[in-house]
């Protein structure tokens, strides 16, 4: 038995806390794995035709204008039937669902999201930061081990945010995943589909172009 005190009991409680605390440190790494880009970051790729412009028709849908729309007359009707006591715009409860990462630990934010932007990739496809080089976004599989999600696959993505919670929810109408998906449709071309880096070192190579340096392998 040890005594109370004893030096040997001392160094074990030493040895526990370093051992709690390298513990800690690494969950605490392990958390922030995936950090948050924002749009203005995919948009490096996807803006571009080749690759189908991802980032035109976002900008043409609703989730960009997600936050907008909460400062309309009708946000302003929910909110009140909703008992908010501040506007849509501000409140928490909206903002969850109308903003990307809203409401996300700060340390999960690699940049600093515009909550203008609305819902951005990443309330769909998940934080970016693993997976957005394009070396690892040209294979599918790659981009899925590296953090990417897929909301064409796993409907519960889209349901938690478009469910009986919102103020806006019609329960006879309920959620239809599939006219949804088609609704935001934003694919890549068969034909480039996997091959991203060999067409777009082809396309350059027509134009004379320099070959394009991922600006994140430079960091």
């Amino acid at each position: 038995m040890m005594l109370k005190g004893s030096p040997m009991r001392k160094s074990i409680g030493t040895i526990l806390a370093i051992s709690l605390t390298l513990a800690a440190g690494a969950a605490g790494a392990a958390a922030v794995d995936h950090q948050y880009v924002g749009a203005k970051k995919c948009r490096t790729c996807h803006k571009k035709e080749l690759i189908g412009n991802q980032y035109g028709e976002w900008q043409k849908g609703k989730h960009a204008q997600a936050f907008e729309s909460l400062k309309s007359e009708k946000a302003l009707e929910f909110a009140k039937k909703k008992g908010l006591s501040g506007p849509p715009h501000e409140a928490d409860e909206c903002l969850k669902c109308h903003v990307t990462a809203h409401g996300e630990d700060p340390a999960l934010l690699k940049t600093p999201l515009a909550p203008s932007d609305g819902i951005q990739c990443e309330s769909c496809h998940g934080p970016g930061s693993g997976y957005r080089k394009k070396k690892i976004m040209s294979d599918h599989d790659k981009a899925v081990a590296a953090g990417m999600w897929e909301p064409g696959k796993d409907e519960k993505i889209c349901t938690r945010c478009h469910n009986d919670e919102s103020p806006a929810w019609d329960a006879a109408k309920g959620f239809d995943y599939e006219e949804a998906k088609k609704a935001i449709a934003h694919p890549i071309p068969e034909d480039v589909k996997g091959k991203y880096l060999e067409a777009e070192k082809k396309l350059r190579a027509e134009k004379g172009e320099a070959e394009e340096v991922d600006e994140e392998e430079e960091e």
